[in-house]
């Protein structure tokens, strides 16, 4: 799910902005003046059910339709979100292929965008596979294209990538997934960790779903039925509170024997997707895989944040002259995990530039790793040695309102973050004494913990940070646990009030150096609202420490070793579409960020405000978009939670203005969730639609 308005142009335009008629051919009558070098044409590519998809097909100039040059092999780009209004955006991201021999198409899912159809009735549907499929088949049979296909994308784009690479059809030859990934349960936006979430993302989604598309905006009978009255994605996800079959379907960790095609994975370590690179680097057996893991948050690395920012499509390309052109480019030679090790920085949510080192490793796992345990003490610290003898207990008491500085509702377990001592204030927190050396930890660090409850559901939140001498407190890792599954996430079961159980807690990936004279510090906490719901009762929890089986905490530690560094080129420059530009920059990540944090002692409830707006110019016209997403619970009834959004877009082109809007609400009780979400179309400030759902589902352990 994209996040950075000035380095995520497609998305933010088109989700957050919400914002051609094409012949029946694969050239336009008028295309675009792209530069001298560059020609693009609009096409409609035919499925086996007659729908007709949407396609800008980008070529060097002398190679487009007609033109007489060589056939090029084919890239695509694959999304719903809305090719026509992010023509700039992917001029500048296009242009490095192109400029290398390649032709690149990028295409709108079906009932999104400009291309026909019903939309799909969820994200990676089997229908969207599908589509894909004929896609794929389609390019390579143009006579502009070799018949060799790439695919790539970043977010939505790399999801379907792999998804395409778990199919194997036949013309793709491989695939670069850009912060994407592999479990749709675990690490997707709807449930992380097992828990429920609910953040700004799924909630526009619902209304930029609903968008004719541009220039025309065509509103009829035909829109409304296949657009502005289907029914929003966001409760058919929140029903599914269990791991299973409808999360199974395309996530590449349970399909990791299917794919054949080769294939490059990207990730961020600021990044809520990046545990899917480590672990298929490990798990694909039947096709090659090489990775790139960089400091980066949910963005394209060639403009990344935070810094530093690398071509990654000069790797790109070297991949796919490889596997598309049969060019020895050396990369098949190269180890296959370019890492980036995070040395201790101090908690800044701003930081510019995140300080390490990058070096190359034969793959994953790293052969010399180690594990290191520490033990928490009673005396709250935590040291390696023999575990202590005697079972000692710590309490805890639930503050439901706790832990908004390990994670808001924008992203999950990603971003840079501030100083966690607000949020540790409400955990139990164990410190080793200062380091004598330093230490690096990379990998998934895990907490083995013995814990009850006095209610039958209840999370646990483990944290890993880096306590520096003046006491700022950096996150380096942490995961969150539904006790409910610690069997099975597919058939949870309530916790029995006062019983102990055990649970093994796996973190998310890391690097990070500690360095002598800091300490580590270990929290285990029951809250990190919002970026997880609040259990509905209000309850203590218990910590054993000692004993058989006591707690723990395994460090996956990376002894040093001499290691060969790889070597990036810096980001190109990027051409620019003229017509496009931002009127109004929006937040730094495209979505809602927490502005406001409203803390009321007398009712000991708090309140959570994120909001982002912006504007953009195109040739047809301007778009402005808002949103706003408020959390709210209290520490004394935490079953009654809520996230309130409202979002807004307005297309303004010549004598004629319309304007979508959605209100969303999800809150809950003691025992059920409910849903209620209104879109409505203005024209010309006349109201032209409105429809209403509202929904109810049990909480099922959550």
């Amino acid at each position: 799910m994209p996040r950075i308005l000035s380095l995520l142009p497609a998305c933010f335009r088109a989700a957050a902005l919400l914002v051609c008629a094409l012949l029946a051919g694969p050239v336009a009558a008028a295309p675009p003046d792209l530069g001298e070098d560059i020609v693009m044409r609009e096409a409609w590519i035919s499925t086996r059910d007659g729908v007709r998809l949407a396609a800008d097909l980008y070529f060097p100039k002398g190679h487009e339709p007609g033109a007489g040059g060589a056939p090029l092999p084919v890239l695509l780009e694959y999304l719903p979100y809305r090719k026509t209004e992010d023509r700039d955006g992917r001029l500048a991201l296009f242009s490095y292929f192109l400029r290398r021999g390649y032709a690149v198409a990028r295409v709108d899912i079906r009932g999104t965008g400009n291309s026909e159809g019903r939309l799909v009735e969820y994200e990676y549907s089997e229908q969207e596979q599908r589509d894909g499929e004929d896609v794929i088949a389609w390019l390579a049979t143009q006579p502009w294209s070799t018949g060799k296909l790439g695919m790539f994308g970043l977010s939505w784009g790399g999801f379907n990538s792999l998804h395409m690479a778990m199919r194997n059809p036949p013309a793709l030859k491989a695939v670069v997934a850009i912060q994407a990934a592999d479990d749709l349960y675990e690490d997707d936006a709807h449930f992380i960790d097992g828990g429920m979430h609910v953040d700004s993302y799924e909630m526009q989604l619902d209304l930029a779903n609903a968008m004719p598309g541009a220039p025309d905006y065509r509103i009829d009978e035909a829109y409304f039925r296949d657009r502005f009255d289907t029914p929003p994605w966001l409760p058919l996800y929140k029903r599914q509170s269990r791991a299973g079959p409808f999360w199974d379907r395309t996530a590449p960790i349970r399909h990791l024997d299917d794919i054949r095609i080769p294939t490059f994975l990207i990730g961020g370590l600021l990044d809520g997707y990046r545990d899917s690179v480590p672990r298929m680097l490990a798990g694909v057996k039947n096709a090659p895989v090489k990775a790139i893991m960089g400091p980066w948050s949910h963005a394209w690395p060639n403009n990344s944040y935070p810094e530093p920012s690398i071509e990654w499509r000069h790797e790109a390309v070297r991949w796919f002259d490889h596997w598309l052109k049969g060019i020895d480019t050396g990369i098949m030679q190269e180890p296959r995990f370019a890492l980036y090790v995070r040395h201790s920085h101090p908690p800044l949510q701003d930081i510019a530039a995140v300080p390490g080192e990058w070096r190359w490793e034969e793959g994953w796992p790293i052969a010399r790793a180690r594990t290191q345990t520490l033990y928490p003490r009673a005396d709250r610290t935590l040291a390696g040695g023999k575990p202590p003898a005697r079972a000692g207990i710590h309490n805890l008491d639930y503050v439901p309102t706790a832990g908004v500085e390990a994670g808001g509702p924008v992203m999950w377990w990603g971003d840079p973050t501030p100083d966690q001592r607000p949020s540790d204030a409400f955990g139990l927190v164990y410190e080793s004494a200062p380091l004598e050396a330093d230490l690096e930890v990379t990998g998934f660090p895990v907490a083995h913990l013995n814990v009850s409850a006095s209610a039958p559901v209840a999370n646990w939140f483990v944290r890993l940070s880096d306590v520096a001498p003046g006491g700022a407190v950096s996150l380096v890792a942490g995961a969150g646990f539904n006790g409910t599954h610690r069997e099975s996430s597919r058939e949870p079961k309530a916790l029995v009030p006062g019983q102990e159980v055990a649970l093994g807690i796996e973190m998310h990936f890391t690097t990070w150096v500690f360095p002598k004279g800091h300490r580590i510090r270990f929290v285990v906490s029951n809250a990190q609202w919002p970026m997880f719901w609040p259990s509905p009762q209000a309850m203590s929890t218990t910590l054993r420490l000692g004993g058989k089986g006591a707690t723990r905490l395994d460090l996956p530690v990376i002894p040093h070793a001499e290691r060969p560094v790889p070597v990036f080129l810096p980001p190109a420059e990027d051409p620019v579409l003229a017509g496009f530009g931002a009127l109004e920059s929006g937040t730094s990540s495209g979505y809602g960020e927490v502005n406001l944090v409203e803390r009321l002692p007398l009712t000991r409830s708090t309140r959570v405000t994120a909001s982002a707006g912006g504007g953009y110019r195109y040739p047809w016209g301007t778009s402005h978009s808002s949103e706003r997403i408020v959390h709210e619970t209290s520490d004394t009834q935490p079953e009654n939670s809520s996230a309130t959004g409202t979002y807004a877009t307005s297309v303004e082109l010549p004598g004629r203005v319309l304007r979508w809007e959605g209100d969303v609400r999800f809150w809950s009780d003691a025992s059920t969730f409910h849903y209620r979400f209104t879109r409505r179309l203005f024209e010309n400030g006349s109201l032209l639609r409105e429809k209403s759902w509202d929904e109810s589902f049990p909480r099922d352990n959550q």
